[in-house]
């Protein structure tokens, strides 16, 4: 082994001498090979949603070399034919077509695109300039064939070289292809028409109907004629334009017509409302339709959106807010960017930017219908108004401006807050839907003002109230606050329906509540049982730790907490009750208190745990088996004095 010194350099002084072996033969370069088999099969299961996004690749194609032509001739004719058969598709365009050169360059090489070279310029004719004028750019689209046909035949002729040759191209799912040039009169015109032949496996998607209804649904939008023409030479135009929302009409009424018949036939419903949405930075036309009934907020969006004409979902729920779950949107954008598939948006900043503005858009249409439309607004709101209040949770103008029209549960009824907060200054807010339903009879009675905050969104903007209506004093609802609105007995009534009371905590005991009696309002009410969240928690903790065994339940059973139990409160002025404590029989106490321990439960409206279920059904059958036993008693002692014969019997 020799020692060798590197080549002085400016960093010389910092270099040190390294043993080094003998020189080693120089790397051979290969070149990856691509199995199209398999890449095609990858595009149709991977890529694509569906086989039946080969006619949207093609005219995709055809829409980008239109694109082309008109950067060299503005004039150029515009349009796209598609001629479907039992046996064949092709698609033929006016665009800039390819020279044989081109046709080598793109359509034999994966993933090189027509629309760019190595430098990011345009196209094969040289043309410079951005690549916004196109919508695909990714060179895979004319692989998206081979998922429905095994052979492509490609006849073109280019607009950008004068007397230039018809080429013809023919590629195989193999991978292997072929170039033939051709007469003049193979192709008078420049141009190109792609042709497949579809598979057995593949011929439903190249059907006339189907051709027609694949063609509406992508290039319903698209902004150069589309036309399909079948075997016997009739012709459908596919699209018209401009898009609906971008047309010239007599008046307003006559344009909302025109776009509400466009929503039925895009999305199948009658729209609440339309909103124009145009954001000219990124090129958005389009409109939004409002719903006209309640969705869930989870419901998935749906928006169709389109770029440059050509749809690219028509589940885009990326395209707005997540609260505005209450509109359904058609756009066209120019400055927004697919994905590789071409079925979705790509999440950049532009999008996220496009989405602010669109929210901003329909706030401001919501904010707007007070002044301009209050009885359209009422209408939405009945019907939206979840999205409402998600909105105004984070928004104080429009939180400010609605909230004469929001709806909240309270012990009024459903009302508006603001309506609500001119009765009571004082606001109390249940925290749960159940406990809401525990105490609003008596709240009510008592004059107690309680707005039921178990709703999505409704306790936050309850809280917020303040901030609007100054004086008004918003808290939370505390059990005792309604317990000290009931009465106490008198301790001789108390007294005298002792017994009865001992044997009803002993029933109700069972399920950790203990039992009092009060006088309340109404009268109605015979009962209502008073459940904390603290003593919720450890009912819960208590049941889980019942069905639970090992190291799991002793984990629960160590989170045992003294926290207050329920109370049914049994209210002596109601008649029922006070009949019930001078009950003697012990048997007809028990059914008597589970009956009124399992109202009083119903009237909570919370799930029934296996055990409370068994109660309501034992107090409903003990109480019917008690009273047709009185029935036949009473029959019995009633055929006993009727009828002479049986009264002479008795006599003697």
């Amino acid at each position: 082994m020799r020692v060798t010194r590197l080549p002085p350099g400016p960093d010389d002084r910092d270099r040190k001498s390294f043993p080094v072996s003998s020189p080693q033969p120089a790397p051979t370069a290969h070149t990856f090979q691509v199995d199209l088999r398999g890449l095609v099969d990858l595009l149709s299961h991977h890529l694509y949603s569906s086989p039946k996004v080969y006619l949207r690749e093609l005219l995709q194609n055809a829409v980008d070399a239109i694109s082309a032509r008109h950067r060299l001739d503005p004039q150029a004719p515009g349009a796209i034919t598609v001629q479907a058969g039992d046996r064949s598709l092709s698609v033929t365009d006016t665009g800039v077509g390819l020279t044989e050169a081109d046709v080598h360059t793109f359509l034999a090489t994966i993933g090189r695109s027509s629309k760019r070279d190595a430098e990011g310029r345009l196209d094969a004719a040289g043309l410079a300039g951005a690549r916004s004028d196109f919508i695909g750019q990714f060179g895979i689209g004319l692989l998206a064939c081979f998922v429905v046909a095994d052979e492509i035949t490609v006849l073109t002729r280019s607009a950008a070289t004068p007397d230039a040759p018809v080429i013809e191209w023919r590629g195989s799912s193999d991978g292997r292809y072929t170039i033939t040039t051709r007469p003049g009169s193979a192709k008078p015109e420049p141009g190109t028409t792609v042709t497949l032949v579809p598979r057995a496996d593949a011929a439903q998607w190249t059907r006339v109907d189907q051709v027609i209804e694949l063609a509406r649904n992508y290039g319903g939008l698209l902004r150069h004629e589309v036309t399909v023409v079948d075997d016997r030479g009739e012709r459908t135009r596919i699209n018209e334009t401009p898009a609906p929302w971008a047309r010239a009409y007599g008046s307003p009424l006559a344009r909302r017509q025109a776009l509400v018949e466009h929503c039925k036939a895009t999305f199948d419903f009658t729209p609440l409302d339309t909103i124009d949405l145009q954001l000219p930075l990124v090129g958005l036309t389009g409109v939004a339709y409002v719903l006209p009934e309640a969705v869930p907020p989870s419901r998935r969006a749906g928006h169709r959106v389109h770029l440059k004409g050509m749809l690219v979902s028509d589940q885009a729920d990326e395209l707005l807010p997540e609260w505005a779950f209450f509109v359904r949107c058609v756009v066209d954008a120019e400055g927004l960017r697919p994905t590789a598939s071409r079925e979705g948006l790509y999440a950049d900043e532009t999008l996220a930017a496009v989405r602010d503005a669109l929210g901003v858009r329909i706030r401001d249409w919501l904010t707007g219908l007070s002044a301009s439309d209050p009885a359209l607004l009422h209408r939405f709101i009945s019907v939206h108004h979840l999205a409402v209040k998600a909105l105004a949770r984070y928004d104080d103008e429009l939180l400010r401006m609605l909230l004469p029209w929001l709806p909240f549960e309270t012990t009024d009824g459903n009302v508006t807050l603001d309506e609500f907060a001119r009765t009571h200054r004082t606001v109390l807010v249940a925290q749960t839907v159940e406990e809401f339903r525990q105490v609003a009879p008596i709240a009510a009675a008592a004059g107690l003002g309680v707005v039921n905050g178990g709703y999505t969104y409704d306790r936050d903007l309850v809280h917020r109230l303040p901030e609007l209506r100054p004086g008004v004093l918003v808290t939370d609802l505390d059990p005792t606050t309604v317990t000290a609105h009931l009465d106490s007995v008198d301790p001789a009534a108390e007294l005298a329906a002792a017994g009865f009371l001992n044997v009803a905590r002993e029933v109700v005991g069972r399920f950790d509540c203990d039992v009092a009696l009060r006088s309340f309002h109404p009268a109605s009410a015979p009962a209502l049982l008073l459940d904390n969240r603290e003593a919720r928690h450890e009912r819960t903790r208590a049941e889980l730790a019942d069905s639970s065994d090992g190291l799991w339940a002793d984990i629960l059973g160590s989170l045992r907490a003294e926290a207050p139990r329920a109370q049914l409160v049994l209210n002596h002025l109601n008649p029922l009750v006070r009949r019930a404590a001078s009950i003697g029989h012990r048997e007809l106490v028990i059914a008597a208190v589970e009956a009124l321990y399992g109202q009083a439960l119903l009237l909570t409206r919370r799930p029934l745990r296996a055990s409370e279920s068994a109660l309501l059904n034992r107090s409903f059958i003990a109480l019917l088996d008690h009273a047709m036993l009185g029935h036949e008693a009473a029959g019995h002692e009633g055929a006993g004095h009727d009828g002479p014969g049986h009264q002479a019997g008795r006599e003697s």
